[in-house]
């Protein structure tokens, strides 16, 4: 994972505020690479980005992707050559309660992003990142292959599905045989690791609660998810830019990023295992049905990025949880977040060698 392609590169990560456009952005900058983030300022309750210091280290531009006029300024600014676009609502359940922000942001952020990029000529890689939950879930027991059919329950996942019809759209009309550029949508699902403080997802919700001495509370202990470090997708979505820098039309299509089977574990499982790494807290079982829907099981087949990009998880479930919870620990106990990040990302680096 030299990833030699992007030093000196212009790169621009939108939602730069967020939990994984933190992480992208560290690597990033690790890479040499001259680093633009655009996004809303960050939330009072996920402070990964100023934990980073990142408006020190990248050319930060506040704004709304849901202002087309804002999105070219942007581009007109940072000139990227590469663009890893992350900006999103990402939260399942907080779409039920705000559906209309979800589409506005998720599928017409979306498109404005793709027609600003239309007009734009010095870009040579997009990274479209969109989710695992764009699959129409049919709760299968194998994972979904990148042509499988695209859907969604909740306002989330159908903004998802939406926003890569949209991608394809676009790609297929106005960047199919472009000169010298090429673009990629990337799914992944359910990452972890430390700096994530969204409300209603698990990791976060049991990090607050054992570090509020509480129980932690668990409404569905029995769903499945495919777990994995945020690195792991993260360095997928590299390895599809380095790709397309090399050969736009080999690193162009879908691309998904998930775990080994071995990765698919219970929430009770994450739950008594970041509990046993902390060595205190307890757990309580909830369960209601006024709950929104959520689904029980949703897996990735990435043989393709394994084929092709010779990709692969580098952390199985335990290092995934380990790291993250050590995380929260180490930040929580007074260590610079900035030095905690880059030393997991040496860590995970050196874990392929």
């Amino acid at each position: 994972m030299d990833f030699n392609n992007f030093k000196g590169r212009r790169v621009l990560v939108t939602g730069s505020t967020g939990f994984k456009g933190g992480w992208l952005c560290t690597w990033l900058l690790s890479l040499g690479a001259e680093v633009s983030g655009f996004a809303l300022p960050p939330e009072p309750d996920a402070p990964l980005f100023d934990q980073l210091r990142l408006r020190d280290r990248i050319d930060h531009h506040d704004g709304d992707i849901r202002n087309i006029e804002t999105v070219k300024s942007v581009l007109a600014a940072t000139k990227p050559e590469v663009i890893f676009h992350l900006a999103a609502q990402p939260l399942v359940r907080l779409s039920y309660d705000e559906p209309k922000l979800t589409f506005d942001t998720n599928v017409g952020g979306a498109i404005n992003l793709l027609d600003a990029i239309r007009g734009y000529d010095d870009l040579r890689a997009l990274v479209f990142v969109t989710s695992d939950k764009a699959y129409r879930n049919k709760e299968w027991i194998w994972g979904y292959r990148e042509n499988d059919e695209l859907g969604g329950h909740d306002p989330y996942s159908a903004s998802k599905a939406t926003a890569e019809l949209v991608f394809a759209g676009y790609q297929d009309s106005f960047f199919m045989g472009r000169d010298n550029f090429g673009a990629a949508s990337v799914r992944a699902g359910n990452v972890i690791g430390g700096g994530d403080f969204s409300a209603d997802r698990i990791v976060p919700d049991c990090i607050r609660a054992l570090q509020a001495g509480e129980e932690i509370v668990l409404r569905n202990p029995l769903s499945t998810r495919p777990w994995q470090h945020v690195l792991e997708p993260l360095s997928g979505y590299l390895a599809v830019a380095d790709r397309i820098l090399d050969d736009p039309d080999d690193g162009a299509g879908a691309w998904n990023f998930g775990p080994d089977s071995e990765n698919v574990r219970t929430v009770q499982e994450l739950t008594e295992t970041a509990i046993s790494i902390l060595g205190t807290g307890s757990l309580r079982v909830e369960r209601s049905d006024a709950h929104p829907h959520e689904a029980n099981l949703l897996m990735l087949n990435s043989d393709k990025a394994k084929t092709k990009l010779g990709w692969c998880c580098r952390w199985d479930f335990d290092h995934a949880v380990s790291n993250t919870v050590l995380w929260y620990k180490r930040v929580h106990e007074g260590e610079d977040p900035v030095k905690v990040t880059e030393e997991q990302l040496a860590a995970f680096l050196e874990a392929g060698t």
